[in-house]
């Protein structure tokens, strides 16, 4: 098992941007963000193989945040611009059991335990 540790969220106005990161304790294959907004069901994000040659965004974040990572940290981050208040929510970096870059909540098994951002109006 990889314990993964999110860091970077925060309150951010509209239009404003933030850099996420999940420092890994270990070596993992591909690796996910996701979110889970208030009153809402745990969403995909984007996804990143192992290697980085592979993404995968939702549809609702495609343009706007971009996922990378670094193997020498063990650490994959998202930086997420222009941000919208319905971005809100608690956003989770998991690790997949594949070294492909899924997208179902189902194709990942280790998880973070979460960080808070906040997008103000």
């Amino acid at each position: 098992q990889v314990q993964l540790v999110e860091s970077g969220g925060g309150l951010v106005q509209a239009g404003g941007s933030l850099r996420l990161s999940c420092a890994a304790s270990g070596r993992t294959g591909a690796m996910g963000w996701f979110r889970q907004g208030p009153g809402k069901e745990r969403e995909f994000v984007a996804a990143i193989s192992w290697s980085g040659a592979v993404t995968n965004y939702a549809d609702s974040v495609k343009g706007r945040f971009t996922i990378s990572r670094d193997n020498a940290k063990n650490t994959v981050y998202l930086q997420m611009n222009s941000l919208k208040p319905e971005d809100t929510a608690v956003y989770y970096c998991a690790r997949a059991r594949s070294s492909l870059a899924p997208r179902l909540l189902r194709e990942y098994e280790d998880w973070g335990q979460g960080t808070q951002v906040t997008v103000s109006s």
